[in-house]
């Protein structure tokens, strides 16, 4: 019973990091902004980053089932 809400939020940060880091791979690739007023450089890091953060704490989640 214990293991529904971490599949479940393991299921949301997966999704939430993939969706956001091909998000930010197209941005690159077609040279926009990732983020507006913002360096692409910058933002893309950052973006990534925390894309990489989703996507470690979606696998952490799911360590816990």
């Amino acid at each position: 019973m214990e293991s529904g809400p971490a599949i479940f939020a393991g299921t949301v940060f997966a999704l939430f990091g993939a969706a956001l880091l091909g998000w930010t791979v197209v941005r690159v690739r077609h040279r926009e902004p990732v983020a507006l007023g913002v360096g692409r450089a910058a933002s893309a890091t950052v973006a990534t980053l925390l894309a990489l953060t989703a996507l470690t704490l979606g696998a952490w989640c799911f360590t816990r089932v």
